[in-house]
């Protein structure tokens, strides 16, 4: 199938990087980037690090876009699909019109959840919501931080580093709890005091009011500032009528296609089939997009493809880098190795023998060692996995 006319539907990570990969594996037809923001694509993970430090302003990719021959429609918002009675391709409907196609990459990303209430939240998921509150972020203000996950904890850290007063409110049991277990997540807790910055767990949030939280329990937390890093959900809600599937994002197979060949979608808002956990996976992280956009652009010139990655992230968080590779959902048991009190720790989870996670507090090795070996399948020799002293590809076996 030759394609005259590709449309790549969003402006982050996984949009930007398609449409370079499309003309690196030869597509010269027509190429089109819609992105609902006004800025050129740029990376977001420096936006809760540098940026709302201050220490970045652009983080804009470095790609020439006029020599690629890519049109940017920058601050034009998908609005529907049509695939009906269009075979192949269909039209995007946008906020400035309709655009034809017979190739489609959809790359929209995901929208943070906003709290009920009336009072200003502020939110860290684009650059400029970053600019909006950065300023704000001065010694002495008090900041109320909803939400003690990847990103909570991360805007903790600089907000606290610029001498604000911080709160964290977490409704599940410790930070991190959502992502990687109570009992892992629960570990990270003397970081924030040892930052100053004071950890409420178990306390759910009602509604942003004019001047502060409202908390489920009645009580008002005063509050200068405050910031949601509730999570996120795949940006989809504008596809309902498309006839594509949608089970929380957009459902692709291994491939990254659609039910339409001429349709791919990849990061934050798909759902794509993992042979290796069978199940359907949605992984809202940089490294998965970044590696599922070669692999989309392939899919859709035709070739033949298998995305199937150990999903990847990292935080840099009070002056500690944590990784985690893997998926736990399946582990029956964790490993420590090392102490939350030492400098450096990991965490492994296992099925019995099988690795099947790893998280790493400033031991890069570990996770480096780990992240192979998931990738070809192992197990662990216990005695060896505990002893922190031990390299970690000592303790794995090729299961």
């Amino acid at each position: 199938m030759t394609l005259e006319n590709i449309v790549v539907v969003g402006g982050g990570l996984a949009g930007a990087h398609t449409a370079a990969a499309l003309r690196a594996r030869g597509h010269r037809g027509a190429l089109t980037l819609v992105a609902a923001e006004p800025h050129p694509p740029y990376d977001r993970p420096p936006l809760t690090k540098t940026v709302l430090a201050g220490a970045e302003e652009d983080t804009s990719f470095p790609t020439d876009w006029a020599a690629l021959g890519v049109e940017l429609r920058l601050g034009e918002r998908a609005e529907a699909l049509d695939l009906h009675d269009h075979a192949p391709g269909g039209v995007l409907k946008t906020s400035a019109g309709a655009l034809a196609f017979d190739g489609l990459v959809l790359a929209t990303g995901a929208e943070p959840v906003r709290l009920p209430g009336t009072g200003r939240q502020h939110l860290v998921r684009t650059v400029d919501d970053v600019r909006a509150l950065r300023p704000l972020l001065r010694p002495g203000i008090r900041l109320a931080l909803v939400g003690a996950g990847w990103i909570g904890a991360e805007v903790a850290t600089v907000a606290a580093a610029q001498g604000c007063r911080v709160t964290v409110v977490e409704a599940g049991p410790a930070p991190l709890a959502a992502a990687v277990g109570a009992e892992v997540g629960g570990r990270t807790a003397p970081w924030y005091a040892a930052a100053g910055v004071t950890l409420r767990c178990g306390t759910a949030v009602t509604s942003v009011d004019p001047g502060g939280l409202r908390l489920a329990d009645g009580e008002f937390l005063a509050a200068d500032v405050v910031v949601v890093g509730v999570g996120a959900r795949p940006a989809v809600d504008w596809l309902t009528d498309s006839g594509l599937e949608i089970a929380r994002g957009v459902v692709v197979d291994e491939s990254l296609r659609t039910g339409r060949p001429e349709v791919v979608a990849l990061g934050d808002c798909a759902a794509w089939w993992s042979p290796r956990y069978r199940r359907h996976m949605v992984v809202e992280h940089w490294d998965t997009a970044l590696k599922a956009s070669e692999q989309a652009a392939a899919a859709l010139l035709g070739e033949d493809v298998r995305h199937d990655p150990v999903p990847y992230f990292w935080s840099d968080q009070f002056g500690r880098t944590v990784q985690y590779a893997g998926d736990h959902r399946d582990a029956d048991r964790t490993v420590l190795r090392g102490s939350p009190e030492d400098p450096a720790w990991a965490v492994l989870w296992l099925a019995g023998d099988r690795l099947c996670a790893v998280l790493a507090v400033d031991r890069p090795r570990d996770l480096v060692q780990a992240r192979r070996a998931l990738a070809r399948g192992c197990e662990v020799d216990l005695p060896a996995a505990t002893d922190p002293g031990t390299a970690l590809r000592d303790a794995l076996r090729a299961a």
